[in-house]
């Protein structure tokens, strides 16, 4: 684990690089505009302890869209002050309006964040163009380094391979993570960003970390490391080892988690209220989500405590060192 030592106030430097897992946190809530601010400091204190790379905090994970600026503004100031300088700590400042994202990339950058995270607009779709420009011009306003986030199926929009490559080239775009889920498009940013090893390409979806790794990704920001950071930690450095028969086998076990977890219900919101339940059944949060998403209930949440114990995850137990 790569260790900040130093003033705590300050973020830490971001290695580049930037390697290994990345979890994107999500938002422990009391009620559906009130943090958990307990439970939030203790999983930070369970994903430091699983050895991540760093904290990614307001993605989709994260319920971001769906919280007030308040609480954002709030979990940014708490996880940034209980990491304590120990791992970076990376903030979405995704929005429709370019000065609002400005605004909370300040916001971060008071808190101790590494890092800011921009998405394409998620309103109306750009040309890549426009899109080129739109990220010159926050990366011109800002002084945290930034992280592109390509969500296609989200914001409609996708980064191109020459617009990640000529965004590249602005000083402080440091990387992109990639959620698109299509492995041809990461390969083909791997292979036009070939000369430019210092610029990270980090995976989203955890059921093809193994074979993004293979294909040269830098690393994975992995919802369900939020569950079983040491799984995840454990995969990436098996694919990263080029231990093929480990990380396969880690990878099942992802796959047969999101299976089982995630994706039990067909509508796109499973994913989140599936892992905030299994979270909360492990006792590392209260299954409360902001609204408008509605939490599972009755033989959802039966179904999925079921599923943990068939992954080796007692609900009762919630031991520290997974």
């Amino acid at each position: 684990m790569n260790m900040f030592v130093g003033d705590p106030s300050q973020p830490p430097p971001m290695k580049r690089p930037l390697r290994g897992i990345i979890p994107p946190m999500i938002t422990p809530l009391l009620d559906p505009d009130t943090l958990d601010r307990q439970a939030v400091v203790n999983l930070v204190e369970r994903l430091i302890a699983a050895q991540v790379s760093g904290i990614f905090v307001l993605g989709t994970t994260g319920e971001a869209q769906a919280l007030s600026h308040r609480v954002r503004s709030e979990l940014a100031q708490l996880v940034c002050s209980a990491v304590a300088g120990r791992v970076p700590v990376l903030v979405s400042i995704s929005d429709t309006a370019v000065k609002e994202s400005i605004a909370f990339a300040d916001c971060a950058q008071g808190a101790g964040a590494s890092a800011a995270v921009l998405a394409a607009p998620y309103y109306f779709v750009l040309s890549q163009k426009e899109l080129l420009a739109y990220v010159e011009r926050v990366a011109r306003r800002i002084s945290l380094p930034l992280y592109l986030y390509n969500i296609p199926s989200i914001t409609k929009v996708a980064f191109a391979p020459e617009t990640v490559r000529a965004a590249a080239d602005i000083p402080n775009v440091l990387g992109l993570k990639d959620s698109s889920g299509d492995m041809g498009y990461l390969a083909e940013l791997v292979e036009i960003l070939r000369d430019r090893p210092d610029f990270s390409i980090l995976c989203g979806p955890e059921e093809f970390l193994a074979e993004a790794i293979r294909l040269g990704a830098h690393g994975g920001v992995s919802g369900g490391s939020n569950l079983w950071p040491r799984l995840y930690v454990n995969l990436y450095r098996a694919a990263s080892a080029g231990n093929s028969a480990d990380a396969d086998c880690l990878q099942q076990t992802v796959l047969d988690i999101s299976a089982s977890i995630y994706h039990r219900r067909p509508e796109a919101s499973s994913y989140l209220r599936g892992l905030k339940c299994a979270l909360a059944a492990m006792g590392y949060c209260r299954n409360v989500m902001t609204e408008p998403f509605e939490p599972f209930t009755g033989s959802d949440v039966e179904a999925v405590r079921a599923a943990l114990t068939r992954c080796g995850l007692e609900p009762s137990k919630a031991p520290e060192s997974r």
